[in-house]
């Protein structure tokens, strides 16, 4: 049996059991003084079976009980006294003192006096014993008064006209020596034995009794009791409450204790959780106890909290988050961006567990006993004046102390910090990340863009400290310059070409190629492509520059430079339109004829009845595929558009035919007429 199962396992004693073994005894029983005498010289063989179990300390309690359950009582509770006939003899007034008259027959006169004193004792005997008074019962307690102590035990006056009898063997059994002396109060219960003429009394039963009514009361009262931790043992410790006690390792505080070896010898103040009189188990608490204060502390907490006021705790616990403060029964959370005004990698850079500080109560939810704490707000605020020290445009140096996906965090004075958004890093738009940049402990220099007091916000830009490439683009790229850049993206609408560090431009898909219809710039580049392109456009304000791939050969320039208006041009129609037809005057050259210029001009009432639609006619006198003389009649260079006439030039064609015929008809004949003339160029035109 384990040694927690011993101490659980201890009975109770069962004094209440030794009444049903004792044998009846009336309380007016008068025994004779002979028998008393009796009494008084042979010692009980109960009382030394008591005494001879009790040396066990283990089973002191059943070698009491036992004791009690077999012996029988043999005084009488208040005894009657009747002078019985065989006491003439008696001699010196004392119940035990032996008859002398053998000696006193030597005269008469002796012998009638020796009767006389013997007469007169008997006399004080039934006066003594004539008035019955009350005397303690067996199993009771009471106290008295030690009258002496000797080797057989200590004498104890019980006041009910008879002494009792502590023996000495119940100290020894117990492992001590007598500690009282004569005078002293002792509590004793009676017990049903008699030694040397004297009541047996045991102080321990006595004791162990009103140890187990205190533990009674303590359990069915819930009150406090005391103990000291004996020893440890599996599963928690033993205490001494008067009797062995086990208290749980659970049991011992709010929280686990790992060193239980360190409790022994303490006096602890406990609560009785569990009692069994009849096996000896008794199980206490100190959390029960702890727990109890902590709730009324707690109680009284909650009815005195106000949010905004401040409060002194105890740091209980750290976390990563923050910190778990005790206000006095009642756990606060202190979050980490509310320990201080600048940045915190974790709450214990600032403080300990077991460290008392202030902090001032941010919110107080009652119903879910959640407390919010705060311990910068107790501390000077650095953003006091941080609208007058940085202003917008103002040039620092600070020390990055964070990086994030959208941008870096710096610290400009301890507990102030601005954001350099990832935007505001480089003039180039291709930063993927702020750690390509930046990095934690770097010391940078920026530029305050925006302040927000209010928010307690700072925009930074790391780039307004460098040179901005767009301040001398124009000077550096004016239009019509030639660049090589490489590729960096492309999109539905064209591709960016990065001229230089932080500089990138539009090639437009519509100035890719003067010939070919790009739908995609994927068909002509590749990211990463190295191109040359024409600047168009700089626009520094709005940091766009358009380039042109088609403007790099130009042939709209050569062709403008080689024909001026109204000169006549051959070209082929490629399509014609409501409006007219385009016709291709040269490679990558289109022009545009209208349809007012295609046919004759004839008199109102004629274009009236002409019913067909603008398209037919074009279509009926130019045809798609076929080559024409056309006359230049407006050209836009900038537009790249040019206007062509074909009635104009088949006007100046017959012109010159006409010019041409006159010069050859004079000379062949000088008869021949303008009807010949047309005539003929009709003829030359049938042939052709």
């Amino acid at each position: 049996m384990s040694r927690e199962n011993e101490l659980a396992s201890k009975p109770v004693p069962a004094e209440e059991n030794a009444s049903d073994h004792s044998a009846p005894q009336t309380a007016h029983e008068a025994p004779s003084v002979t028998a008393a005498v009796a009494d008084t010289a042979a010692p009980s063989h109960d009382a030394a079976a008591a005494t001879a179990v009790a040396a066990a300390p283990a089973t002191e309690e059943q070698a009491s009980s036992t004791s009690t359950s077999q012996s029988t009582s043999s005084e009488s509770h208040s005894p009657e006294y009747t002078a019985p006939e065989s006491v003439s003899s008696s001699g010196n007034g004392s119940a035990g003192a032996p008859a002398e008259s053998s000696e006193a027959t030597t005269s008469t006169d002796e012998t009638a006096s020796a009767e006389a004193e013997s007469a007169e004792g008997m006399e004080k005997l039934i006066e003594q014993y004539a008035v019955p008074e009350p005397a303690a019962s067996e199993g009771e307690i009471f106290d008295g008064r030690v009258v002496a102590v000797t080797d057989a035990g200590v004498i104890v006056d019980v006041g009910g006209k008879f002494e009792g009898l502590v023996p000495a063997s119940e100290f020894l059994d117990a492992g001590t020596t007598n500690p009282f002396g004569a005078g002293q109060t002792i509590e004793v219960e009676r017990l049903h034995e008699h030694k040397d003429g004297y009541v047996l009394l045991s102080h321990t039963r006595a004791h162990r009794r009103r140890v187990w009514e205190r533990i009674d009361k303590s359990y069915r009262e819930h009150e406090t009791i005391k103990g000291k931790v004996l020893e440890r043992i599996k599963g928690g410790l033993v205490v001494d409450i008067g009797v062995r006690a086990f208290l749980p390792a659970s049991q011992l505080e709010l929280r686990p204790v790992h060193d239980l070896e360190a409790w022994k010898d303490r006096e602890l103040d406990l609560r009785v959780l569990k009692l069994n009189r009849k096996r000896g188990n008794v199980v206490v608490s100190r959390r029960a106890l702890l727990e109890e204060a902590a709730k009324t502390k707690r109680d009284a907490l909650m009815d005195s909290l106000v949010e905004g006021s401040t409060v002194t705790g105890r740091v209980k616990n750290i976390t990563d988050y923050g910190v778990f403060v005790d206000l006095g029964g009642l756990d606060g959370l202190l979050h980490v961006t509310d320990l201080a005004w600048g940045r915190v990698k974790h709450p214990n850079e600032i403080v300990k567990v077991n460290d008392e500080i202030e902090v001032k109560i941010l919110k107080f939810d009652k119903e879910k006993s959640r407390i919010s704490l705060g311990r910068k707000q107790l501390l000077a605020d650095p953003w006091a004046g941080v609208p007058e020290r940085f202003t917008a445009g103002t040039r620092i140096k600070a020390k990055v102390v964070g990086v994030t996906d959208y941008g870096a965090f710096v610290q400009l004075e301890p507990g102030v910090e601005g954001l350099i958004h990832v935007s505001e890093m480089s003039w180039s738009r291709r930063v993927k990340h702020p750690s390509k940049i930046v990095k934690v402990g770097d010391d940078v220099e920026v530029v305050v863009l925006e302040v927000k007091p209010d928010a307690q916000r700072i925009s930074l830009g790391l780039k307004q400290a460098l040179p901005d490439p767009w301040q001398a683009a124009a000077e550096r790229f004016p239009v019509g310059t030639i660049i090589s850049g490489r590729v960096r993206s492309l999109t539905d609408f064209g591709a960016f070409i990065e001229v230089d560090e932080g500089l990138e431009g539009l090639i437009h898909i519509s100035d890719i190629s003067w010939t070919e219809r790009v739908k995609h710039p994927s068909e002509k580049f590749k990211k990463g492509d190295t191109v040359q392109a024409k600047v168009l456009k700089v626009d520094a304000e709005n940091r766009r520059l358009s380039l042109g791939l088609k403007q790099v050969n130009d042939i709209w320039a050569n062709f403008f430079a080689a024909h001026k208006v109204n000169d006549v041009i051959k070209g082929k129609v490629v399509r014609t339109t409501d409006f007219g037809a385009f016709v291709e005057l040269a490679e990558g050259i289109e022009a545009l004829c209208h349809v007012s210029e295609i046919e004759e001009r004839r008199p109102k009432g004629e274009r009236d009845r002409e019913k067909s639609p603008r398209k037919d006619r074009a279509a009926s006198l130019l045809t798609t595929g076929q080559e024409y003389e056309f006359k230049i009649i407006r050209t836009e260079p900038d537009q790249h558009k040019i206007g062509l006439s074909y009635r104009a030039a088949q006007k100046q064609i017959e012109r010159k035919e006409m010019e041409t015929f006159h010069t050859t008809s004079a000379k062949s004949s000088p008869t021949a007429t303008i009807g010949d003339a047309i005539r003929a160029n009709l003829a030359k035109r049938q042939n052709s």
